[in-house]
């Protein structure tokens, strides 16, 4: 297989016109060459932290605070989740995976509720869509061994030790919500020398050194924290720092879109087009452990393929500001 265009090629995004050549699923090469098309060829994105249960209730709760939407165990979103019939909830996360898909979207981390059969049901749920869950189980060490990892809901809900243990001893990733609230959780998450912390908005001096030194990954979910109200994170910060993925989190609050993710953070963080499009591809692939989310001979071909000749994109003179701040849906050509 052959994908001609602008290429957007290693971890800098270099505009390369050509072709990317594919066989059995890795990229064999990168051709420089004169090429009749204007399509922008890049990583597909990885959706760094997702709550995809959440489906089943989009845009409720309107003018309830982040804790009586999501805090558990009886925010809204736990209850409305109880509530819901299993196939409901199946077709509910179908049809936004189906959605992800279409905006570019190969792989995503996800803390899953609904211990050992919210594992089981997201796993049917992706089910013939050419998506890759990194699924990290809640509640409980056997939704963990069930899952990917195992994913907190901070270190103000409970200690976690136990599960921090038992991800140790299974080889399998521990991640966190830390500082979306407030600072004082962040300081008890980093002692549990996690593998992943998701949001930070509250991070600290001490807690951005911490981070370094520990050179422990953030997921960002800048749109959903404007939403909820608890402020941006300091995402200029962290990119100082250590490595930043970008999430969509809750499908409740949010269209699990990157376009839109990669859009806002360039337009209200102080991120540039270049270093949004590595948190939203090759930042996200390292952490979930994919040999992906770059154009380089021998990496995964995940690949996003722009129409560089919609009304929206002809004539775009900066492919990678084109795609990041720019392009959407209607723009997806092929996710490959």
């Amino acid at each position: 297989m052959e994908i001609e265009g602008v290429v957007l090629r290693g971890e800098g995004f270099e505009p390369v016109e050509g072709r990317v050549v594919v066989e059995d699923g890795k990229i064999e090469a990168i051709e420089e060459a004169s090429v009749d098309s204007d399509d922008i060829v890049a990583p597909a994105f990885v959706n760094a932290h997702t709550h995809i249960g959440d489906s089943i209730a989009k845009e409720a709760g309107a003018g309830l605070s982040l804790e009586e939407l999501v805090a558990p165990p009886d925010g809204l979103k736990h209850r409305l989740l109880r509530q819901a019939e299993r196939a409901e909830l199946v077709e509910a996360m179908a049809r936004s995976l189906s959605m992800m898909r279409s905006t570019g979207t190969s792989a995503f981390l996800e803390f899953r509720e609904g211990g050992v059969e919210g594992v089981h049901a997201l796993r049917e749920a992706a089910t013939g869509i050419d998506i890759d869950p990194v699924i990290f189980g809640r509640e409980t060490v056997e939704a963990m061994e069930a899952a990917d990892g195992f994913g907190a809901s901070g270190a103000a809900d409970g200690e976690f030790s136990q599960e921090r243990a038992a991800c140790r001893e299974a080889d399998k990733p521990f991640a966190i919500h830390a500082g979306e609230v407030g600072p004082g959780d962040i300081n008890p998450a980093l002692d549990l020398e996690p593998d992943l912390l998701v949001h930070m908005v509250y991070a600290e001096q001490v807690h951005l050194e911490r981070v370094e030194d520990s050179e422990i990954p953030v997921a960002v979910c800048p749109r959903s924290n404007l939403v909820t109200d608890v402020g941006l994170p300091p995402v200029r910060d962290l990119l100082d720092r250590t490595t930043v993925a970008l999430g969509t989190d809750n499908v409740m609050l949010n269209s699990p879109s990157m376009f839109r993710e990669m859009e806002f953070v360039t337009k209200c963080c102080d991120v540039t087009a270049k270093e949004a499009l590595r948190m939203a591809t090759t930042a996200g692939a390292e952490i979930a452990g994919r040999n992906a989310g770059v154009i380089e001979a021998d990496k995964e071909a995940d690949l996003l393929v722009l129409d560089g000749s919609t009304d929206n994109l002809v004539g775009y003179r900066d492919p990678v500001r084109a795609l990041v701040r720019r392009a959407g849906e209607a723009d997806v050509k092929r996710v490959i």
